[in-house]
């Protein structure tokens, strides 16, 4: 039986006995409104903690790859510096070949056995040395400031290929000609400031770079030692300096190895 104002419950307690219930109408309208309230309490809960796990588990997948990129990345570094020095040992060895091919070409007797025992090194430092053609003393009296090979670039702050040796010394300081040849090109070029361009011949040629100003003219025939040049800072410089560059059929190669004395030693 149902009222306006309540609602009338009949609950069988015993067999032939029944027990009346009269509840209000606004308590079962309350307690229907606490379950509704319940219900998208939970649901809000359930939603939030499913979310909750969706996010941990998102967090932890990137972390996860964090960890795996950054493995990547240590593995990646270690090549790359295992790489660089195979290069160094392949640069070096490449301006070894390069620069006995040239002997051995053009001066085969430099290379003949003597009595002396000697090792294969110290026949070849024999002949680079009674070659006057062949680059073997400093272009400049001063000290190393920059070497050949991979380096920061100082003035983008990016890794970069110096393809030469940097010898600070004073500015105006006399530069050398490392060997005999003939000058095959004074001027400006790009980054290099003022440079001298000796031709040494079989496809050798220096570079001095960074020049202040110049002792010699195109087509000059040089000797070993003579003055071509002064210590400046022309071009991509930040101090007074040579930028000494050995090639061979135009491709750099390491000029520290031939770098045996000063100028004035011949």
């Amino acid at each position: 039986m149902i009222s306006s104002k309540n609602y009338t419950f009949y609950i069988a307690s015993t067999p032939g006995k029944m027990r009346k219930l009269i509840v209000p109408a606004y308590v079962l309208h309350g307690l229907a409104a606490l379950a509704i309230i319940g219900s998208i309490t939970v649901l809000a809960a359930v939603g939030s903690y499913s979310r909750m796990l969706w996010k941990v588990g998102n967090y932890n997948a990137v972390r996860q790859e964090r960890d795996v990129w950054k493995k990547q990345v240590r593995e990646l570094q270690s090549t790359v510096k295992d790489t660089n020095q195979r290069l160094d040992a392949v640069q070096s060895l490449a301006t070894d070949v390069a620069m006995t091919f040239g002997v051995m070409k053009y001066h085969p007797a430099a290379f003949e056995q003597t009595d002396a025992p000697s090792t294969p090194e110290d026949e070849f430092d024999r002949a680079v040395a009674d070659c006057s053609y062949t680059p073997s003393v400093w272009p400049v009296l001063g000290h190393i400031t920059d070497s050949f090979g991979e380096r920061l670039d100082p003035f983008s702050g990016e890794g970069a290929f110096h393809t030469g040796v940097d010898v600070g010394a004073d500015y105006g300081a006399p530069v050398h000609a490392t060997a005999d040849g003939v000058v095959l090109d004074v001027g400006q070029h790009s980054g290099y400031g003022r440079v001298v361009i000796l031709d040494h011949g079989f496809g050798i040629t220096t570079w001095y770079a960074h020049l202040s100003a110049y002792a010699v003219v195109a087509g000059t025939r040089i000797k070993r030692g003579e003055v071509i040049g002064y210590t400046g800072i022309s071009g991509r410089s930040t101090g007074p300096h040579v930028h000494y560059e050995v090639r061979v059929n135009n491709a750099p190669v390491n000029p520290w190895r031939y770098m045996r004395s000063n100028p004035s030693a011949d």
